[in-house]
């Protein structure tokens, strides 16, 4: 596979920027990823060449460009907490469509990225973030998966749940049955949202395990075997959606 760290220019600054994709057969399916709150760091890295290794071209953002180009929460200190807590508040819909159009405008350009065919996946945090730009961009993206999104119903007018109306793409969530950033009184108000908006979604409940199952250094939140389900089901939807095998 071919690496790239490069920086992708947005009107904010420069967005230091992880793209994996495979050498030969391009050009390749597009899929966005956008961390979690812990920031972008290798073990985000490896994700991203899981999904390349199957025929993705992978772009994989630090969000906190406009704050730090390096930070990830290496331990949660209080003190460590409350600098993630920061920068992550400093994200919301507006700065998610900038990055995002930096992002398309990228792939739009790179001969190995077929920009006809572009999916995102978001984690923690970039739940949000997905639903955003599926209605902000309804006609670039094909799919979004949110995996154990947070805050994804708040009393903000740009709440993801209300986003919902403008999604035209299939969306996929992935609940953790443990996660005070995603209780059950919030998906509920999701999913009537996105059944009134009569899109075409699928929400499922992850039993037994806590906010963060999916990361292999977790400690004491991964879970092997539900982490494995969320890759075939990121696979399964992609492919569909992507046309991979096509």
């Amino acid at each position: 596979m071919i690496e790239e760290n490069i920086d992708i220019q947005t009107p904010n600054g420069a967005m230091n920027t992880f793209v994996v994709f495979p050498e030969e057969n391009g050009p390749h399916p597009v899929v966005f990823f956008y961390m979690d709150a812990p920031g972008k760091r290798e073990e985000l890295h490896d994700m991203a060449r899981r999904l390349a290794s199957v025929g993705y071209f992978v772009v994989l953002p630090n969000l906190y460009y406009r704050r730090s180009r390096d930070f990830y929460l290496k331990e949660r200190t209080p003190e460590a907490m409350d600098v993630m807590f920061a920068h992550m508040a400093s994200l919301n819909a507006q700065t998610s469509q900038i990055d995002t159009q930096a992002m398309l405008k990228f792939v739009d350009n790179h001969a190995m990225a077929d920009q006809s065919r572009v999916g995102a996946v978001g984690y923690c945090m970039s739940g949000p973030i997905v639903m955003w730009i599926a209605a902000q961009f309804p006609n670039r993206f094909k799919s979004i998966a949110s995996i154990h999104g947070a805050n994804m119903v708040t009393n903000e007018p740009d709440s993801p749940h209300l986003m919902a109306p403008q999604i035209k793409c299939e969306s996929y969530f992935a609940c953790a049955e443990i996660d005070k950033w995603a209780p059950p009184a919030d998906i509920q108000k999701l999913e009537l949202a996105l059944k009134q908006a009569n899109t075409n979604y699928r929400i499922e409940w992850y039993p037994k395990v806590e906010h963060g199952f999916v990361f292999p250094q977790r400690a004491g939140m991964y879970n092997a075997k539900a982490a494995e389900r969320h890759w075939e089901r990121l696979f399964n939807l992609f492919e569909r959606t992507l046309k991979l095998s096509a």
